[in-house]
């Protein structure tokens, strides 16, 4: 009798054990929000490098904009997300708390006006009765906008239609518009019949610029911190070794046909997109020109003056103070 007793109190003890394990295991889980960009990260996200790292449980969902990013994450259902500063910007000055914690790249030559051949643009002088689009409240959307303006022009002067990139493809290629501000896959899309007019890197140099970041929500980032750090780290080592061996993300190489496979399109494509980037290092992001500073981050007054350029156009009904809150340097790696 008393061996059945110890038999079925170790039993109950592992029981309990394994229970308070698989429990532990079970709270490691986040849901993460990506964007079909091509980012070295994403190779990190196909591997499953992001998870195993960081030792969480990651239900990585695809969106196709940032706007729709922002909704996920308001409705609970998203923790951390990858987005561009102006729907970061518009959703924060709307009160929703998060926090930028790694930059994914700031304005290049990714993302950019794509006009179509026969629509009798041929400079931005051209724009003023023009049909163009942009995904609804993203950098692209605000960067359009922001350079019509720049032109002495309003969306009186040029159609500006507000749409999922998808859509845009389909009524460039009928013929419906005759231009849109994209990223890829669409720019590559785009850019099969037609030219490109406008970098965001031109649109950053009159003033307007932009930058892609993941957030994560305030109560997510004060309780999973260390979860932060590694997912930063894994994010910057992909990006640093595109920077520092492009032979390695050449159209050839496994990390093209990774992307090519994750995010559709050809190894090609998916190598040439690379090139259109602009990356900054952890040290760099750390700075007070981006994420470091406080009130005099750099990141936080470009959300400023986004949310100030976006209340202009009617696109929010609010500007905060600060933006300061909205950005920390806290989870960056150390700079090697």
């Amino acid at each position: 009798m008393k061996i059945a007793k110890r038999l079925l109190g170790a039993t109950l003890g592992a029981l309990a054990l394994f229970c308070g394990v698989t429990a532990m295991a079970a709270e490691k889980k986040v849901v993460v929000a990506y964007q079909t960009d091509a980012l070295p990260f994403q190779v990190g996200i196909a591997n499953g490098d992001f998870s195993k790292t960081t030792g969480y449980q990651i239900d990585f969902r695809k969106f196709n904009s940032g706007a729709e990013v922002f909704a996920a994450i308001a409705s609970g259902d998203v923790q951390v997300g990858y987005v561009g500063s102006s729907p970061l910007a518009a959703a924060t000055s709307r009160g929703l708390d998060v926090k930028a914690f790694h930059l994914s790249s700031i304005s290049g030559t990714d993302e950019a006006l794509v006009v179509r051949n026969g629509s009798g643009i041929q400079s931005l002088s051209d724009l003023k009765g023009k049909k163009l689009a942009a995904a609804p409240v993203s950098t692209d959307h605000y960067q359009l906008l922001a350079l019509i303006k720049s032109q002495g022009l309003s969306e009186k002067d040029v159609q500006v239609f507000a749409i999922p990139q998808p859509e845009i493809v389909a009524a460039y290629n009928r013929g419906d518009l005759d231009g849109g501000f994209v990223w890829d896959p669409a720019l590559t899309e785009l850019k099969k019949n037609g030219k490109v007019l406008v970098t965001s890197r031109d649109v950053a140099d009159k003033g307007a610029p932009t930058f892609s970041a993941w957030v994560a929500t305030g109560a997510f980032a004060k309780g999973n911190p260390e979860f932060l750090k590694h997912f930063a780290a894994v994010a910057e080592k992909y990006a640093q070794s595109f920077v520092n061996d492009k032979a390695q993300w050449g159209p050839g190489s496994d990390n093209a046909k990774t992307l090519a496979k994750f995010l559709g399109g050809t190894p090609e494509t998916q190598a040439a997109a690379l090139l259109n980037l602009s990356l900054l290092p952890a040290k760099a992001q750390a700075s007070e020109a981006w994420l470091g500073g406080g009130e005099q981050s750099g990141v936080a007054k470009i959300l400023k003056n986004t949310a100030i350029f976006l209340k202009e156009q009617k696109k929010i009904s609010n500007v905060l103070p600060s933006y300061a809150n909205f950005v920390t340097p806290a989870y960056l790696p150390a700079d090697k």
